[in-house]
């Protein structure tokens, strides 16, 4: 293959280097420095092994083989922070870390082959790659205690503050994660990657912690080559941003890597010993562009091209080992070639290796859900003497009077923190005041601040915490104040949370529950901002389990199959919450209580299992179908009754679960009538009956199918929110005018 810039630079460089009075390889490789001859040797090897591979990749992509050619060149640097760190501190890192990847896998025993086998078999899309299995091209191993990221602009720096937050908060609680107790999380970017949304969510986080004196072991490390693709980055930009309460700030060049693995070899110690944040900031180069389709001379100088070749590290760390008299050009030059030559071949092997050859194979890892298993961990619950406790002697299921479905999903919530020592609820005002509407009211009290607790007001921190902690192993449960605060941070379960097992085959998964209070008709309260009817978004994110519970029996039932799917399949859950149900009690008269149900003790837990994807059906007409959710469950009950008192025999139908739809309930119910009419809270556009219409329809209903909705409109405030909400006098014309 013909030789890129960057080779022919190298090449020409290395040749003419000359050498120095020999050292001691086990002494420094030069004065001041602790990096010593022979590992500055080890590290020459892995910084080349990665040059090479994005040589590879550029070369594969000619061919039509390879996938991706966004390469590390310029970036070898950070083969020193991996020598700095240890192989059991957990990792996150960016698109430009193949020599950190390649380095660690090193360290870990493995031989070389098998990590550069690793990344050539990503950049093929084999199915036999370790992490992705041809996916994605990912840094990722769990063998290696490297967490996969997407390419994602700094969406993993939450999640990355997460993995601190649960090694210090599983030690404090007494519960295991795959971490060393005294491990610390790694987390690299570049340096246009500070400026999004989500990296200054990180290290605010990070600083907010800190500032109240909570440990937070993270090492920010930001590889600063000025480029974000084209846009350039204000010299002196990082080191300004960087500076933050409580995160100790190092720098060095990255480009030279006696300074780069000082630097970071301090920066690990510092946060190791203090279990405080820190940020390093490494000076690198981008060689060979953003990417293979990258022409940079159309924004770039060709002066500014030179000036990066003349800080190319690879040359740099060569000059290292020829000055102190540890390799010579020729024998450097030589190397560079039989590598070069045995990682083409390496390349041409990966071309022959098995691809994904159906869409089954490729979603496998989305959702896996053992039913049976949910099944049988959902009952669980706390030893008798525990739940006591937990209880403070005053059992739920003895209660005098039967409970609203915040009373439901409160006990339930400290029923599931009596049984799961490593469940955790946290989020805005969930703490002390138990949340705006008293849902978590005294778990907090009873279960300490290390497991109920408060967190800053930023989503993407709440949901970066809850990433963090489970892949870690523990059980998140965050709160989500209201619906539309959600969307503020949607890509944390998008991009981030529902990727993570699809891309890592499950090696790593995010077991979580999201509790979201949603939907409107709140009275005497309201804006669109807390009364929200969109849930088109998170259906539309593949494997998400999306609850949405209108009745205190099904909220405590799916709130424990929630957690039993997160705890043994990790399940990403999102449980919305009616808030205007939250207190309701009566169903069709002042006074009748019908929206009311006792809460259930364990030895029914099993009975009243509610599976992901069941509905619940009531009454057996054979008139009509309603089918509903949400708020939609007590009008359309409302209306029935109404249709009913007219000679209207009707039936209705709570779906339960938005995804995945109840399919099989769904089609039963509508055979059963022929005629369906759905009532949908939702908006018109993007709603809920959108996808049950067409599920219904690809299923082969031939019957006749309405639908009545919310308007498309945001909520207005008071009264006026009445005209586009949908409203139980509009179920019940829509129900006759289909009936005719």
């Amino acid at each position: 293959m013909a030789r890129d810039t960057v080779e022919t630079h190298f090449t020409e460089a290395v040749a003419t280097l000359r050498a120095g009075a020999p050292r001691d390889p086990a002494g420094p490789v030069r004065d001041g420095t602790t990096l010593t001859g022979q590992r500055c040797r080890e590290l020459f090897d892995r910084q080349l092994g990665s040059r090479l591979l994005d040589v590879a990749a550029r070369w594969l992509r000619e061919q039509n083989e390879g996938f991706y050619t966004i390469g590390s060149a310029g970036h070898e640097g950070n083969a020193a922070v991996a020598a700095a760190v240890r192989t059991s501190d957990p990792a996150l890192l960016h698109y430009r870390s193949g020599a950190f990847y390649l380095t660690r896998s090193s360290m870990a025993g493995r031989l070389p082959e098998q990590g550069l086998r690793d990344v050539l078999l990503g950049l093929t899309a084999s199915a036999d790659e370790p992490i992705a299995g041809g996916r994605h091209k990912v840094f990722g191993h769990p063998d290696l205690a490297i967490i996969p990221q997407t390419s994602t602009i700094a969406s993993h720096l939450p999640r990355s503050v997460g993995v601190a937050l649960a090694i210090e908060r599983a030690k404090a609680i007494g519960v295991p994660t795959p971490w060393p107790d005294d491990a610390i999380t790694v987390c690299s970017f570049g340096d246009a990657s500070t400026n999004h949304a989500s990296a200054l969510s990180g290290f605010n986080t990070a600083s907010y912690a800190t500032y109240q004196g909570q440990p937070l072991p993270i090492l920010f490390v930001c590889e600063d080559n000025g480029l974000g693709i084209s846009v350039r980055t204000p010299k002196g930009w990082v080191a300004t941003a960087a500076r933050r309460p409580g995160i100790e700030y190092f720098h060095a060049d990255g480009c030279d890597l006696a300074d780069a693995y000082d630097a970071a070899t301090r920066a690990a110690d510092h946060v190791r010993s203090t279990r405080a944040p820190a940020f390093l900031h490494l000076d690198t180069v981008r060689l060979m562009g953003h990417a293979g389709s990258d022409v940079e001379s159309s924004y770039r100088t060709q002066r500014e091209i030179r000036a990066d070749y003349e800080r190319d590290p690879l040359v740099r760390t060569a000059a290292l080992l020829v000055e102190a008299g540890l390799a010579t050009p020729e024998e450097l030059l030589k190397r560079y070639e039989s590598e070069r030559e045995h990682l083409l071949r390496m390349a041409m092997e990966t071309t022959r290796t098995p691809k994904l050859t159906s869409a089954r194979e490729i979603a496998e890892p989305l959702a896996p859900r053992r039913a049976d298993l949910i099944a049988k961990i959902s009952p669980v619950a706390a030893e008798p003497s525990a739940r006591e406790k937990a209880f403070a002697g005053q059992l739920p299921e003895k209660e005098d009077k039967p409970l609203t479905l915040s009373q439901a999903i409160n006990r339930t919530l400290a029923d599931a923190l009596a049984v799961y020592p490593e469940m955790m609820v946290f989020g805005e005002d969930v703490a002390k005041k138990g949340g705006v509407y008293g849902v978590t009211r005294g778990l907090q009290k009873r279960f300490g601040a290390g497991r109920v607790f408060d967190t800053l007001l930023d989503e993407q921190a709440v949901l970066g915490l809850a990433l963090g902690s489970g892949v870690s192993r523990m059980l998140p449960v965050p709160e989500i104040q209201y619906l539309a605060y959600l969307h503020n941070a949607l890509d944390q379960i998008r991009g981030e949370a529902a990727t993570m097992s699809f891309f890592s085959r499950g090696a790593y998964r995010n077991p979580m529950v999201v509790r979201v209070a949603g939907y409107a008709y709140q009275k005497g309260f309201g804006g669109h901002f807390h009364n929200d009817n969109s849930v088109a978004a998170l259906r539309d994110i593949p494997g998400v389990v999306i609850a949405s519970p209108s009745r205190p029996d099904d909220a405590s039932a799916m709130l424990r199959t929630c957690l039993a799917a997160a705890r043994t399949e990790g399940s990403v859950c999102v449980f919305l919450e009616p808030i205007a149900l939250y207190n309701t009690r009566d169903l069709f008269d002042d006074g009748d209580n019908g929206w009311l149900a006792p809460y259930a003790p364990p030895s029914r837990w099993a009975e009243t299992h509610v599976p992901i994807g069941r509905a619940r059906g009531y009454g057996d007409g054979r008139d009509l179908t309603i089918v509903t959710y949400g708020n939609g469950v007590r009008m359309s009950l409302r209306a029935a009754v109404k249709l009913t008192q007219d000679g209207v025999s009707c039936r209705v139908l709570d779906l339960r679960w938005l995804a995945p739809l109840p399919l099989e309930d769904l089609m039963r119910a509508a055979e059963l009538t022929g005629k369906v009419l759905i009532a949908d809270e939702c908006r018109r556009t993007g709603g809920v009956s959108e996808g049950v219409m067409t599920e219904m329809l690809d299923a082969g209903f031939s019957g006749q199918i309405a639908r009545v909705t919310s308007a498309d409109s945001f909520i207005p405030l008071g009264e006026a929110a009445d005209h586009v909400l949908l409203s139980e006098a509009e179920i019940e014309q829509a129900a006759r005018k289909l009936l005719g």
